[in-house]
């Protein structure tokens, strides 16, 4: 298990990588499934915590994998076989999600899951380590500070009680300092097209959850005889929003961001808003096809809010991650469409608010393509 070069040409996704991603889909289908439900029920502040907490659990999960693999894809028979035990945690861990959204604690599936994912992780970083001398010490790093954190996760969910929400913190911010520890002592050979690549594929499987939760609902809704005039401002809404969602993200490439290891781990980071918005953005509009029928218990307003809070958290994430100063004026676009989008639930377009919120996010594009063309400084 050599170090892969950086800057080998034509670096793309694996199948196995692929494979590996469709466990996601999954798990972020159950994330978004919940959400939908609890904004529907009036439960929103528990509905959100939860939300973000199985979200923190599936992105990470995610992210160990594709960071090792960018560096480390030997694409062997060993290292194959580890990948789908890697896989068997995940989909334990996607079985458990229901459960974790519901009493905002890890279950036995989730808790075995990561488990059986990190045994594997860590045979995977420790083969590193015996192979890639150069980088024994960043390996070494990896392993022991993965296999703590694990050890420590394993104790929060037996004995920690009451202090379950503190420790979750504590802990999360404990699996994000285990990569920049590891890092300083020598930083991992990944490869930024590929990087840029994998973080592409993942949004699109988060928008697709955006769709998938809104079709599911309007399917139920239409079974149920209800008449597809109340869901035609939300569908055409919806499909635009994910529309305009997708162009923002892909409007140019983005792997000449990832320069150096320290922007590396901003961007990457910084990727949780953006997939927790993008995949949340599909519950509000399961919310929106509810509110729509009559099948929701919360007002026009706050269905609309449900919307529009993740397309404003995904509008500025992008803002940060992916806007360059080269734009010049028309960096304002963004926190603009944002803030418009957040005011429209409180005006009398709430009742339409996922069209008008599509209709903004539209203009946004344009807007971006005018710039872009060089037809505006």
């Amino acid at each position: 298990m050599v170090a892969r070069d950086p800057n080998e040409s034509h670096r793309a996704a694996t199948p196995l990588e692929l494979f590996f991603d469709l466990v996601f889909v999954v798990a972020i289908a159950q994330a978004a499934s919940g959400l939908h439900h609890a904004i529907a029920e009036g439960h929103t502040g528990d509905g959100l915590v939860g939300y973000a907490m199985v979200f923190f659990a599936i992105w990470w999960a995610w992210m160990n994998f594709t960071w090792f693999a960018s560096a480390y894809d030997c694409d062997d028979v060993l290292y194959r076989l580890a990948v789908f035990v890697q896989i068997s945690g995940a989909l334990m861990l996607a079985a458990g999600v229901p459960r974790m959204f519901e009493t905002r604690t890890a279950n036995a599936a989730v808790l075995g899951g990561y488990v059986v994912m990190r045994l594997a992780l860590v045979a995977q970083w420790l083969r590193a380590s015996r192979d890639d001398p150069e980088r024994r010490a960043t390996a070494r790093r990896y392993a022991y500070g993965i296999a703590v954190t694990q050890l420590a996760w394993v104790a929060l969910v037996l004995w920690g009680g009451d202090w379950w929400l503190p420790g979750f913190l504590c802990l999360a911010a404990c699996e994000l300092s285990v990569p920049i520890w590891a890092e300083r002592a020598g930083a991992t050979p990944w490869h930024s097209h590929h990087i840029a690549e994998r973080y592409g594929l993942m949004t699109i499987i988060v928008l697709g959850e955006s769709v998938l939760a809104a079709s599911v609902a309007i399917e139920s809704a239409i079974a149920s005889g209800e008449a597809l005039s109340l869901l035609a401002p939300v569908i055409v809404g919806g499909l635009l929003i994910v529309y305009s969602m997708w162009w923002l993200y892909f409007h140019r490439p983005v792997h000449d961001l990832l320069t150096d290891s320290r922007k590396a781990f901003v961007w990457g980071y910084g990727h949780f808003l953006v997939f927790m918005a993008a995949a949340a953005v599909g519950a509000g509009l399961a919310v929106g096809v509810d509110t729509a029928t009559h099948h929701s218990e919360i007002s026009s307003a706050a269905a609309g809010g449900a919307v529009a809070v993740p397309v404003a958290l995904y509008l500025i994430s992008l803002l940060f991650l992916h806007d360059r100063p080269e734009y010049g004026r028309a960096r304002i676009l963004a926190p603009v469409a944002a803030g418009l989008v957040l005011l429209i639930p409180l005006t009398p377009l709430a009742g339409y608010a996922v069209l008008a919120n599509g209709v903004v996010l539209v203009l946004l594009v344009g807007w971006k393509l005018f710039f872009m063309s060089g037809a505006v400084e």
